[in-house]
């Protein structure tokens, strides 16, 4: 069975991405499947965030830019079944240097071709904040989007936007099998009446897109990070923890793996 490739993307920053991308790859091969996760965003989060130390070069803005062995790049992460593509500071000159090359919304896939040939079940790619260039990478690259979407007001803007551009990309030829895989809905405190208008907002709006799990907002998700591991290994019994677990089934039932 080919590779699965899903892109984790948000025009906007501090919804949850860079936490979805690490626990979602981490609780899909707590569940068995070979994941890489590749982190194109400049700031490396997802790399710090798995605990991952990286020199300069170890990235994949070199295979990017000038071609190269990915496999290279690949490095073990603390989870089982899970490996990781770095990003670096060097990803920061990235999108400039994209943008005068031939075939520059393609490179990414050209990239990862080999990887999904290979025996990885999925990729998972964390983009960064924003809808440049390696942002419509990723999606050029990918089988499926997933987005996080915080519960605040201004969410069903950003879906908005990120669903053109989707169907821009298809329209277009660069990646006509794109589609939505689902939004996500993170950051849910249950406490607030904003949180539950928001969420039902969103269901209304898009019934069939999202995701029956909601992320809470929660202190052990945040501090995670920080000790260089996925809330499965932090604090398996959190409630962080039992609603990436449950996200990661849903997903898999989705996709029939």
């Amino acid at each position: 069975m080919p590779t699965i490739t899903i892109a984790i993307a948000n025009q906007k920053g501090g919804v949850g991405k860079t936490t979805t991308a690490i626990n979602l790859a981490a609780c899909l091969a707590d569940k068995g499947k070979r994941v890489l996760l590749v982190d194109i965003d400049p700031q490396a989060n997802a790399t710090s965030g798995l605990g991952v130390q990286t020199q300069l070069g170890e990235s994949i803005y070199e295979c990017l830019i000038e071609g190269g062995d990915p496999q290279q790049k690949i490095k073990e992460t603390s989870v089982p079944g899970l490996y990781l593509i770095p990003s670096e500071l060097d990803m920061c000159g990235a999108e400039l240097e994209l943008s005068r090359l031939n075939n520059h919304l393609k490179r990414l896939a050209s990239v990862l071709s080999p990887l999904r040939k290979s025996d990885f079940d999925l990729i998972l790619i964390d983009c960064p904040p924003s809808l440049g260039l390696l942002t419509l990478n990723a999606f050029a690259a990918s089988d499926y989007l997933l987005i996080p979407m915080q519960c605040e007001y201004y969410a069903l803007e950003g879906i908005t936007i990120l669903l053109r551009v989707l169907e821009q990309l298809r329209e277009s030829g660069v990646n006509p099998g794109l589609r939505l895989l689902g939004i996500v809905m993170t950051m849910f405190d249950p406490r607030t009446r904003l949180s539950h208008q928001v969420l039902e907002e969103v269901r209304k709006h898009f019934p069939e897109l999202v995701f029956e799990t909601v992320i809470p907002r929660a202190t052990r998700l945040a501090e995670a990070p920080s000790f260089g591991k996925p809330i499965i290994h932090y604090d398996k019994y959190s409630a962080g923890a039992a609603a990436y677990q449950l996200l990661a089934q849903e997903i898999l039932a989705k996709l029939n793996l």
